[in-house]
């Protein structure tokens, strides 16, 4: 499995508390964040211009949809999750391939995610950063 340690993410997570408790979970798990944002302008500033290995993209961001991040960060092969409290199917055919993680869910839920994507199954790939 793929070592998170070092990592460098971008979260996108409009609700402040779900934020803060993300964050605690990922750098548990030994991830460096880069940005945690809320809003989709800023979510796409930062998938255009950031050094990232990977993404975790809440669908809704205020009525907004992350979809527009989610295809900058396709377009620079950057692997990416989708955490949702709707359920746990892809939010679109375009994006069926992507891993979706259902709010509320546990660190090793996340950890196992993680690991899955990165290891280049179905919606990643290898990490640019090494670990």
């Amino acid at each position: 499995m793929p070592e998170l340690h070092g990592l460098n993410a971008l979260l996108v997570e409009d609700e402040g508390a779900v934020a803060l408790l993300i964050e605690d979970m990922l750098v548990e798990l030994g991830v460096n964040i880069v940005a945690s944002v809320g809003r989709l302008r800023d979510a796409c500033e930062v998938a255009r211009t950031a050094a990232l290995d990977f993404a975790l993209l809440d669908v809704n961001l205020g009525g907004e949809m992350v979809f527009p991040a989610a295809d900058i960060l396709r377009e620079r092969q950057i692997p990416f999750i989708f955490s949702t409290g709707y359920g746990g199917a892809g939010p679109t055919k375009q994006f069926d391939d992507v891993p979706v993680i259902g709010k509320p869910f546990a660190i090793r839920d996340l950890d196992l995610t993680l690991r899955t994507l990165l290891k280049g199954e179905p919606g990643g790939t290898t990490p640019r950063t090494p670990g």
